[in-house]
């Protein structure tokens, strides 16, 4: 359990996916390039290559993430995020989106 003044820290907003790309020698990553309505595109590493065989079906979609953690590098690549989605394992896997009219770098409250 965390407290509320925790939970208030995340800071959860939209960003459109602009380009994904598979991260060389890894079955599950990706290479995202998100854009939040910043001055340019963030970076985000994340481990759902197996459920986007087709690439191209990210590209364009708007949906949540964590976009205030610390960077991290993975694989020798800095993420500036993490994306937000459900299910895995035995439950189907989604990732959270919205629709069009969210604007990218709206806070999610």
């Amino acid at each position: 359990m965390i407290s509320y003044e925790d939970f208030k820290k995340v800071e959860i907003k939209i960003g459109k996916i602009i380009s994904a790309e598979k991260i060389p020698d890894t079955d599950k990553l990706l290479l995202l390039k998100v854009d939040f309505a910043e001055e340019s595109p963030r970076q985000i590493i994340s481990g759902i290559a197996m459920h986007f065989p087709d690439l191209l079906s990210l590209v364009g979609i708007k949906c949540a993430f964590v976009a205030n953690l610390e960077p991290r590098t993975i694989r020798g690549y800095e993420s500036q995020g993490m994306i937000l989605a459900v299910g895995g394992g035995e439950s189907p896997f989604s990732i959270l989106k919205t629709n069009d009219a969210a604007k990218e770098g709206s806070i999610v409250k």
